[in-house]
């Protein structure tokens, strides 16, 4: 499958159905959702689910979405990155999702860079924004770092907790990576 995105250690790619070990392995992780609000799945049928009825879904519907991220080094999934369209807000988010193994590597940082090169760039976005619970400061930190700003605390999917707001517009995004 065509990279989307390289790096010096890692590819990006466009989930396929033959990746459903690699989702359920970080998918079923407790301690990478602690953060995250979403289900711990428990079997990989909903692994599976997952790539058919969300990724690929908005592969074809958006023309982007989480993308399965392998380390070079490992030739490892190691987890997601991407960008998602949220309908309901008509916004596009960025977000990142890596096996705990992986975590203070600096590789959120190195992808999620690229990815908002990527959106703005390639597919026009005027603003991307990312969304992170308050205690989850590995999150917001990279999302400072790749330059988002903070706008808010609001509420995210009607879960009725508070979630911090950041996001950056491309000729910000021009300006701090001239």
């Amino acid at each position: 499958m065509k990279p989307i995105i390289e790096t010096k250690r890692l590819i990006l790619r466009e989930f396929s159905k033959e990746d459903v070990e690699a989702v359920y392995e970080f998918n079923s992780n407790d301690e990478i959702h602690k953060y995250t609000g979403d289900e711990i799945i428990k079997t990989t049928k909903r692994a599976q689910e997952i790539i058919e009825q969300i990724w690929l879904k908005d592969y074809e519907k958006y023309g982007y979405g989480r993308w399965a991220v392998i380390y070079k080094p490992d030739n490892k999934i190691i987890g997601f990155a991407g960008l998602k369209f949220l309908p309901e807000i008509n916004e596009t988010d960025i977000g990142y999702r890596f096996l705990p193994k992986y975590w203070g590597m600096g590789i959120a940082s190195e992808v999620s860079e690229k990815i908002l090169e990527y959106g703005f760039k390639n597919l026009n976005l005027k603003r991307i924004i990312g969304i992170a619970m308050p205690e989850n400061i590995g999150s917001w930190k990279v999302l400072e770092k790749i330059g988002l700003s903070f706008y808010k605390i609001d509420e995210y999917d009607g879960d009725g907790k508070k979630y911090n707001w950041y996001q950056i517009y491309k000729e910000t995004f021009y300006k701090i990576n001239e």
